[in-house]
């Protein structure tokens, strides 16, 4: 009976987490337990695989930006070869794009910072998520949570992992106006994110010779 009791306490306190760290925010495409989002980029197209079931905060979080075209046209800024490669926040003059409230960390949800995965930037507050986000390109195990707090991972890609890598392999050096290491020598821009169709499947396009 005290387990039950425990659980049902448990539940509740979730329920008001999620709640809180929601607000009133409206839920995006509140029927589809996992959205694609498509990424055409400078370097070709990503699909993304978000994942509901697992990381609600995040994703619709990460859909409102999408929506809202905030993330067309903005940069890929922070580039580690067999680590991260990560944008979002920024667009291609590095003037920071408006942000909204942080959100609620999720990173113990079960998904793992491995090679594929989005995730959630954050500062050192674990709690410090907004806007910024980051794909894993190595397999990142000290980015999940252990005793402490990890990164949240909200989806996967499904397409074009190749692009991915083309991306990790971009030759990067220290940014002298911004005072930052691993920018990108050739901007790497996020042209335009689309939310697809629930039943959408990618079809790689034949290519002209």
């Amino acid at each position: 009976m005290r387990v039950m009791i425990a659980f049902f306490l448990l539940a509740l306190i979730n329920v008001a987490t999620l709640s809180n760290a929601q607000g009133k925010e409206k839920i995006i495409a509140a029927n589809n337990l996992y959205p694609q989002i498509k990424m055409d980029t400078s370097m070709g197209v990503i699909v993304v695989e978000l994942d509901r079931v697992k990381a609600p905060i995040a994703v619709n979080n990460f859909l409102h930006y999408v929506i809202s075209t905030e993330y067309n046209n903005t940069i890929f800024h922070r580039v580690i070869e067999d680590f991260v490669v990560q944008g979002g926040g920024y667009d291609s003059d590095f003037i920071p794009k408006k942000e909204g409230k942080p959100i609620f960390n999720e990173s113990g949800n079960g998904l793992k910072n491995s090679f594929g995965s989005i995730a959630m930037a954050r500062q050192n507050d674990p709690h410090s998520s907004i806007r910024q986000f980051f794909f894993n390109v190595g397999e990142n195990t000290s980015l999940d949570p252990g005793r402490g707090w990890g990164y949240t991972v909200f989806g996967s890609v499904t397409f074009g992992e190749e692009v991915l890598e083309k991306m990790a392999a971009s030759k990067t050096d220290f940014h002298e106006g911004q005072g930052w290491p691993d920018v990108p020598l050739e901007p790497i821009i996020l042209i335009k994110a689309t939310l697809m169709p629930e039943d959408y499947l990618h079809i790689q396009q034949p290519t002209n010779n």
